[in-house]
């Protein structure tokens, strides 16, 4: 059955939860490891929902199993994300949503959900931010850009930000330039400071997103072609043209 399990009893009070789930450029993901690494976030609970592969990762040096689709907590932070391994299928995206945003209104978590806008960039890609209840008036109070243009989410990312609104529950999305053919650290950088920083009042260090910059690159690269296979179908924002 469809589930979250969670493994500890901690003090939350209206989280919110930045969403790392793979897509264009990688940017949820990349920023959202760096988060759970910079914050030395706990493994707080456990995905079993709908349209995510039936696998388990390990880590080196270790022996335990973990699931691909993870929630880390920073309990004195009031901050959740969720850290996934794994592309979630893009068919299964209705059910995998209506599992987490259950979860979501039982905890009464914000989810920040994180897509890449495939284009080329200039020196710092733009984001911008879009949301549903009180989350349009949070991203108004930190003055981010609304998109220049018509756009679309597709992808699970999509999917739950569209299952949060249908809740009528608070939810951002937050959209950011990235390159669609590889890894984009910065672009990732560029999400943590110019909206979860000043959205969450967390203090976030991203040096080492810009030193590690080829490394990170080099790492996520084979999961980045993956998700280029589903191109049509993962998480990402595009533009719908004037008349779409």
């Amino acid at each position: 059955m469809a589930h979250v399990e969670t493994h500890a009893d901690l003090e939350l009070e209206s989280p919110d939860l930045v969403e790392g789930l793979p897509g264009v450029g990688l940017v949820g993901k990349i920023a959202t490891d760096h988060i759970v690494q910079t914050l030395d976030m706990d493994h707080y609970a456990s995905c079993y929902c709908e349209g995510i592969p039936r696998a388990v990762v390990y880590e080196s040096g270790a022996r335990s199993l973990r699931p691909p689709v993870r929630i880390y907590a920073d309990e004195s932070r009031d901050l959740l994300t969720l850290q996934s391994d794994v592309p979630v299928s893009p068919e299964r995206a209705p059910d995998f949503s209506t599992c987490l945003a259950g979860w979501f209104e039982e905890m009464d978590a914000t989810p920040l959900c994180l897509s890449g806008l495939a284009q080329k960039q200039g020196d710092v890609p733009q984001v911008f931010g879009i949301g549903s209840g009180e989350g349009a008036s949070r991203l108004d109070d930190i003055g981010l850009d609304t998109p220049p243009e018509n756009g679309l989410i597709s992808g699970p990312t999509g999917a739950l930000l569209a299952e949060v609104g249908e809740l009528g529950h608070d939810g951002i999305g937050l959209v950011v330039e990235a390159n669609p053919q590889f890894p984009d650290p910065e672009a990732a950088r560029a999400l943590v400071l110019q909206a979860i920083e000043p959205l969450t009042g967390i203090d976030i260090p991203t040096e080492q997103l810009v030193e590690q910059a080829e490394e990170i690159a080099s790492a996520k690269e084979k999961l980045a072609k993956q998700m280029q296979e589903a191109t049509e179908e993962s998480s990402q924002a595009k533009p719908l043209g004037m008349y779409q």
